[in-house]
């Protein structure tokens, strides 16, 4: 599998708009790794390495929840027993915004995909055969396949046998916005998370909203969306491929078993929350322009920053 979209995390944040100067305040820098990618954290705070230590803290606990590359993480234990005996309340919380989420993409926003994406990687891994698996490995995996097959109680969490999750269109999003609510409680007005989803509170350092680069493709835009307590996300069909050709995308409809068009290079949303603005330009991958606008509707506060076909 080819992998065209660098994961990394980024937060930068100071306690005012004004010049860290005339604050008074050191600048903290932190390298190091968060969510399996390189990180970096800048901190304008008096109390910055303090504020900083609790922001890694909050990101490892969250991948002990949600990464499926940690084999003891909440997900990876409910997908191997098929149950989690008092899940996580950001794991119940992180499902109730799937709930939403696929209720509003009529079923397009599916956490239940991860047997057809492994299907996909299986096949791949085992071939250089550009074409996707046949119709009988589809079918087969598709009956496991369904979000309204999950039990979903605070007590216990259930999945039918043979089905797994992955939250890789939402947990990015989700866990910027806990960061940013951490910061934000410690007394930060102007921060802004990258965790390959962006979480922006207040302004940047210059007075102004922050700036955020956008690349389609290869292609760095002229452009920048402008955030200002607001969340933005972007995702292409083919910004990660299963094959060496990058011909056969990431994004899986969960109906078919297909992948995504080759309809769009980029969907950028923004939205209040980094949680809907990662999960809707995803499932916008699947969409046409009216099927997009249709479900818009249901959240009058997102929107569209950028198309590009």
């Amino acid at each position: 599998m080819t992998l065209s979209r660098r994961r990394f995390l980024v937060i930068s944040a100071v306690a005012s708009a004004l010049p860290v100067a005339a604050l008074g305040q050191s600048v903290h820098h932190w390298r190091g790794v968060a969510l399996g990618a390189d990180a970096s954290i800048t901190l304008a705070h008096p109390d910055a390495p303090r504020i900083v230590a609790m922001a890694r803290a909050e990101i490892a606990r969250l991948e002990d929840v949600f990464s499926l590359h940690t084999p003891a993480s909440a997900l990876n234990r409910l997908n191997a027993a098929g149950r989690l005996v008092a899940p996580p309340p950001e794991l119940l919380e992180c499902l109730s915004h799937c709930a939403t989420l696929h209720h509003a993409t009529n079923g397009l926003f599916d956490p239940t995909i991860q047997p057809l994406w492994a299907l996909y990687a299986h096949h791949f891994a085992e071939t250089t055969n550009a074409a996707p698996p046949d119709a009988t490995a589809l079918k087969s995996v598709l009956k496991h396949v369904g979000f309204g097959k999950i039990r979903l109680d605070p007590n216990e969490l259930r999945l039918k046998s043979g089905m797994a999750l992955s939250l890789n269109g939402i947990a990015q999003g989700f866990i910027a916005d806990k960061v940013a609510a951490l910061l934000r409680a410690q007394g930060l007005t102007d921060v802004l998370v990258n965790t390959g989803e962006f979480s922006a509170l207040g302004q940047a350092p210059d007075g102004q909203p922050w700036q955020i680069g956008l690349r389609a493709g290869d292609d760095l835009l002229p452009e920048r969306a402008a955030l200002r307590d607001a969340a933005l996300s972007s995702s292409a069909a083919q910004g990660i491929s299963f094959d060496g050709e990058g011909r056969v995308g990431h994004i899986l409809n969960p109906k078919t078993g297909l992948p995504a068009p080759k309809r769009w290079r980029l969907v950028t949303v923004t939205a209040p929350q980094a949680w809907l603005a990662d999960g809707l330009s995803t499932a916008f991958c699947l969409m046409t322009p009216e099927r997009i606008a249709q479900t818009l509707q249901a959240f009058p506060q997102a929107r569209i920053e950028r198309l590009i076909g």
